[in-house]
């Protein structure tokens, strides 16, 4: 892949009918709640700036579930910027429970036909349902070449979540006369899926599901306060709401809400754990706390690791010339944490232009993105030594711009690039 992609970010909110209340579950109202899953996405806007959306149930509406997505980021799909409109979207899409979604596209065009959640329409309300989905699957083609080979069949999106949508219609049409047990529908789904899946079910008769794939390799938070039970990709949404008691869903189990009633089920057995570590090094918020590690702690911890090879080798002179810089921003906490290590002064020597969006870089080559993107200061750089942490490397291909860049217009004396 021509660089690392941010992962896509999912959300779940729920007000429980006829639980007792808490000064938390009153933040938006019973029938209000979906009034907050804007704020949530907005906190795991760093795992996607493609598009947002949400779904909403609400039964005294006569959708009983609706969707409204999207394009662009949370502010924008929102319209968080226009107070009147922004108010509009959230009065006609109100309900006490909701699902959400921030895209950053891994497969599929960034048009909002791709934007989740998707949403499949039926007159039997337990088959009217909305998911969303992060993460990709390994045997996509596979599945969707099996579906392909049925009679008369159709896929409008080259994507994994529309072969998951047909999936998982295929398995709750199974049930003909009686509601489905969840449990059972993505049990069998389990045995079809491999890859990594995490997911947010809604539908028509208000039944919710937080499912987390049996690898657990993306990260899935919960909590529960009272009457309002939440879930998010981070623990940062969770964290901002006001819950104080945020937990880590075990891989292969999911979370069900039927008639007012939550319960934890499995939904798969248990595998060793197969965690894709650029959650902590890359793209968590510096700020979460996934399967009890914190990010912030965890990319310290390389920092100092760092430090300690350093110290092993010795080629690096340590004097009042050599300075440390990171990478803004997912580098900071390492490159701080190494210079503590090696008593020399980490600086900000390269600045990061938070106002260009990711879609005006898009089309440039690497080396004029590097150049929108950072700005060499020449006052902290030239005639230095430089320590340059960067998080990771997947090619290198953006860290020979960069370099370029240092040399020329920081004019450092010395770049040595370490990679956390």
């Amino acid at each position: 892949m021509d660089e690392l992609h941010h992962e896509c970010g999912i959300a779940a909110i729920y007000h429980l009918p006829g639980t007792q209340t808490s000064p938390l579950a009153s933040l938006a109202g019973a029938e209000h709640v979906s009034r907050l899953m804007p704020r949530m996405l907005l906190d795991m806007q760093n795992r996607g700036q493609l598009a947002a959306g949400m779904a909403t149930f609400n039964p005294q509406r006569e959708k009983l579930l609706d969707t409204y997505k999207q394009v662009g980021t949370v502010i924008e799909a929102f319209r968080m910027n226009h107070p009147e409109k922004h108010d509009n979207i959230l009065r006609e899409y109100s309900g006490r429970a909701a699902i959400g979604h921030v895209r950053y596209a891994t497969c599929g065009a960034n048009d909002r036909s791709y934007a989740q959640p998707f949403e499949r329409h039926h007159g039997c309300k337990w088959k009217w349902y909305a998911f969303a989905f992060n993460g990709q699957l390994a045997n996509f083609a596979a599945l969707r070449d099996q579906l392909l080979t049925q009679t008369d069949y159709h896929l409008t999106r080259n994507i994994d979540t529309e072969v998951i949508m047909h999936y998982l219609s295929h398995e709750l049409s199974k049930c003909v006369d009686e509601r489905p047990d969840l449990v059972e529908v993505f049990g069998n789904l389990a045995r079809k899926f491999d890859g990594a899946y995490n997911l947010v079910f809604l539908n028509a008769m208000g039944d919710m599901v937080v499912l987390r794939d049996p690898h657990g390799f993306r990260p899935l938070c919960y909590s529960q306060d009272g009457a309002l039970f939440a879930a998010a990709s981070e623990s940062v949404p969770l964290l901002n709401l006001g819950f104080t008691d945020v937990k880590s869903l075990e891989p292969g189990t999911m979370i069900v809400v039927q008639d007012g009633i939550i319960r934890h089920e499995r939904f798969a057995p248990t595998t060793e754990p197969k965690h894709c570590f650029f959650e902590w090094i890359y793209f968590a918020n510096v700020a979460s706390t996934l399967d009890e590690r914190s990010v912030y702690v965890t990319r310290a911890r390389l920092g100092k690791e760092l430090a300690h090879q350093e110290l092993s080798l010795g080629k690096v002179p340590l004097d009042e010339d050599t300075i440390v810089v990171p990478v803004p921003d997912t580098g900071k906490a390492a490159a701080d944490a190494m210079a503590f290590e090696l008593g020399v002064p980490s600086v900000e020597g390269l600045i990061r232009n938070r106002y260009i969006g990711r879609t005006f870089i898009e089309g440039q080559n690497r080396a004029a993105r590097v150049q929108l993107k950072y700005t060499p200061l020449r006052e902290v750089l030239e005639g230095k030594r430089v320590l340059l942490i960067e998080d990771t490397i997947v090619r290198s291909t953006t860290m020979k711009a960069l370099l370029h860049d240092l040399r020329h217009r920081g004019r450092a004396r010395e770049i040595h690039v370490r990679i956390a």
